[in-house]
C-alpha cells in the first residue's frame, strides 16, 4: 500500500481524485469505458468535488457501482447515501454517466444483493474510491468481517462504534435514529478492484489508520485487507495520519 499525507484535506482529495482520474482516463483510452465504485461519507468530500471537476473523462463511458446504503432508508432522508451521491457526485457531473447503479435498501434487501451481484459480475471494476470507519470498517463491513464471501453485496448488522460515527458526524439526531443494518459491498468485491484509492481525513482516524497500517491483517481490522491489494494508495491529511 502507498500512502501519501497532505497538509490540509483540499489537497488530500485533490490528489485523490488525481489518482483515481487518471486510472479512470486510461480505461476509458484503452477499453473504451470505464468502472468506478464511489464511497460515501464526510471522508470522501473534498475527493468527490475534485473528480467532478477532473478534466478529460468522458462520462458517458462511466458506470458507476455504489459501495452501501442503510436498509430501509429513504432517499428523502437527510443521511440516505444515495441522495449523497446524487448530490455530490452525479448531478454535478458535466455529462450523465453511462450508467448508475444505486443500492436501493428500500426493497427486499436480500433481493437487491442478488440483483447487484448479477449486474456487477458483468462489470470489472478499474477504480473503488473507499474511505475507513473509526473501528476500521470497510464499506459497511464492520468488525469482525466477513472475508470469505463471494457474494457481492450482502446484508450486515451495524455495530455500536460503527453507529457512533455516523451520529458523530451529524448525519442523525440521536442514536437511536441510527439504523442498525446496511446493504454493503462484500471485502472481495472490493478487493477486485484493479485500482483502490482511499481517502482518510481527520485526527477521529488516526487509530484507525495506524491500526490498518501496522497492525497484522485481521477481520478485526476490516481495512487492513488494503495491505494486500497490488495496486493501494491511501490519501491522509496530517491528523489522520498523526500516529503513524
Amino acid at each position: 500500500m502507498e500512502k501519501y499525507i497532505f497538509d490540509t484535506k483540499n489537497e488530500m482529495g485533490t490528489a485523490a481524485a488525481a489518482a483515481g482520474a487518471a486510472v479512470i482516463r486510461k480505461a476509458i483510452a484503452e477499453k473504451g469505458r470505464a468502472n468506478i465504485i464511489v464511497a460515501t461519507g464526510a471522508s470522501q468530500f473534498e475527493m468527490l468535488s475534485s473528480l467532478t471537476k477532473a478534466e478529460g473523462i468522458d462520462w458517458g463511458k462511466v458506470t458507476m457501482f455504489h459501495l452501501d446504503e442503510y436498509v430501509g432508508m429513504s432517499e428523502k432522508h437527510p443521511a440516505s447515501f444515495r441522495k449523497y451521491l446524487k448530490e455530490r457526485f452525479v448531478d454535478k457531473l458535466p455529462a450523465k454517466l453511462k450508467a448508475a447503479n444505486f443500492v436501493n435498501a428500500e426493497t427486499n434487501p436480500q433481493a437487491e444483493c442478488d440483483s447487484l451481484g448479477r449486474i456487477i459480475a458483468d462489470y470489472p471494476i478499474d477504480v473503488a474510491f473507499v474511505g475507513i470507519g473509526e473501528n476500521c470498517h470497510l464499506a459497511f463491513n464492520d468488525p469482525p468481517a466477513d472475508f470469505e464471501t463471494e457474494k457481492a453485496y450482502i446484508v450486515v448488522e451495524l455495530d455500536e462504534k460503527c453507529r457512533l460515527q455516523q451520529l458523530g458526524e451529524g448525519w442523525f439526531a440521536t442514536l437511536g435514529d441510527v439504523p442498525t443494518h446496511a446493504i454493503s459491498m462484500s471485502i472481495k468485491q472490493i478487493m477486485k478492484s484493479g485500482c483502490i484509492i482511499v481517502t482518510v481525513p481527520d485526527a477521529r482516524k488516526a487509530q484507525a489508520v495506524k491500526d490498518t497500517i501496522a497492525q497484522g491483517v485481521s477481520p478485526t481490522r476490516p481495512a487492513s485487507i488494503l495491505k494486500t491489494h497490488p495496486n493501494c494508495k491511501m490519501y491522509l491529511d496530517k491528523p489522520a495520519a498523526s500516529l503513524l
